[in-house]
């Protein structure tokens, strides 16, 4: 069955998206805008002595950079903000895999945002927060603690999933919604997708397992943000917004999102065709 939604110029793909899109100039326009409001947010709910919870990917991580540098130039104190990481990379006996692998997420956050930080700014540890593959449960724990999660950051994969939420046929929309943070064997997909974009293509190498933050704690954020720029980001973003909600493309839940917003390039907005 051909999908009509795929071969949209930008024209029909932004007369009546039912998730709302931001078409931005170009990949830095994306990534300082999330770095913006990440800023934004956090400087207002200091301002009201409240805490901040954001759930934070590793991918994309262009906003990381913009990010640290606002918060460097401006003095904004992260000592009351909670940074909830996605996703990790597992190891085939289920354990993390090492921070000093190229892959993982924990080193990246490290190398890239949490050492950048002034130390007088940054938060403390305990505040930086992996999902665990030994108790899984406290994630979702934590962010019934700290009040909820005021914005979750994140990208589309090639098969609709937002963190590492594989898409699941057999699960009803409502079923894949109520998913919690869980261990689970990655897709060849999104191994293979991944694979291009962080190994060269060396699909052998890269982790058959992770741990992933739930559906259940990604669509309960009050705030969900989605940033997509990459070419074959075209077709995901247009079944995201146009197609079926159900478990087969897990984006498409966020067409039910109270607050969610896609963020992409006039290069993912126009087909080739157009540009």
């Amino acid at each position: 069955m051909k999908h009509e939604y795929y071969y949209y110029n930008k024209e029909q793909f932004l007369a009546e998206p039912k998730l709302p899109v931001e078409v931005l100039a170009d990949n830095e326009a994306v990534f300082r805008e999330i770095a913006k409001e990440m800023a934004e947010e956090i400087k207002r709910k200091n301002a009201l002595g409240e805490k901040t919870v954001f759930i934070c990917p590793v991918g994309p991580v262009g906003q990381y950079p913009y990010f640290v540098e606002i918060v460097n130039k401006e003095d904004i104190s992260l000592k009351d903000v909670w940074f909830l990481n996605m996703d990790e990379y597992l190891t085939d006996e289920k354990e993390w895999i090492s921070k000093e692998e190229p892959l993982s997420f924990r080193g990246f956050m490290d190398r890239t945002v949490y050492t950048k930080i002034r130390p007088e700014l940054v938060m403390p540890p305990e505040q930086r927060v992996f999902p665990d593959p030994h108790n899984p449960g406290y994630m979702g724990e934590l962010i019934e603690k700290l009040g909820g999660v005021d914005i979750c950051f994140g990208g589309i994969g090639i098969n609709g999933h937002l963190a590492f939420n594989e898409a699941d046929d057999s699960l009803s929309a409502e079923e894949f919604r109520n998913l919690h943070t869980r261990v689970l064997e990655i897709s060849k997909e999104t191994r293979t997708a991944n694979a291009i974009g962080d190994l060269n293509g060396a699909i052998d190498d890269m982790p058959k397992y992770c741990i992933t933050i739930g559906m259940n704690e990604i669509y309960n954020a009050r705030k969900v943000r989605l940033g997509c720029f990459r070419d074959w980001h075209r077709s995901v973003v247009r079944h995201a917004a146009y197609g079926e909600v159900s478990g087969h493309f897990p984006a498409t839940l966020m067409q039910q999102h109270p607050d969610a917003l896609l963020r992409i390039t006039e290069f993912v907005a126009k087909l080739p065709e157009e540009l």
